[in-house]
């Protein structure tokens, strides 16, 4: 059986919502990366989870995505994500 490495996924949003969804994002805790598109495809911003588990660096991330704002109307917010843990095996039956 083959393992999943990363689930990806797309959001959409409007330049006003982007810095309170990437906020949203880094304090999710299981995003391994944050990549912010325009709606032309082009990447603005990639934004690896080790650099934004630090406290201190995410308040210019999120500065930073103010800033884009005033560039376009629409983001492209991908996110790459760890797959769910498999969940524990049962406990064995005990002897009968």
């Amino acid at each position: 059986m083959e393992a999943i490495d990363n689930i990806v996924e797309e959001i959409k949003v409007l330049a006003h919502d982007l810095a309170e969804e990437v906020k949203k994002l880094i304090h999710e805790g299981n995003v391994r990366r944050i990549i912010v598109k325009d709606d032309k495809g082009n990447t603005f911003v990639e934004i690896p989870v080790s650099v934004a588990a630090v406290g201190a660096v995410l308040a210019p991330i999120v500065a930073a995505m103010g800033a884009l704002a005033a560039m376009a109307a629409k983001f492209t917010i991908v996110v790459e994500k760890a797959p769910p843990a498999a969940p524990p095996p049962p406990p064995p039956s005990p002897p009968q």
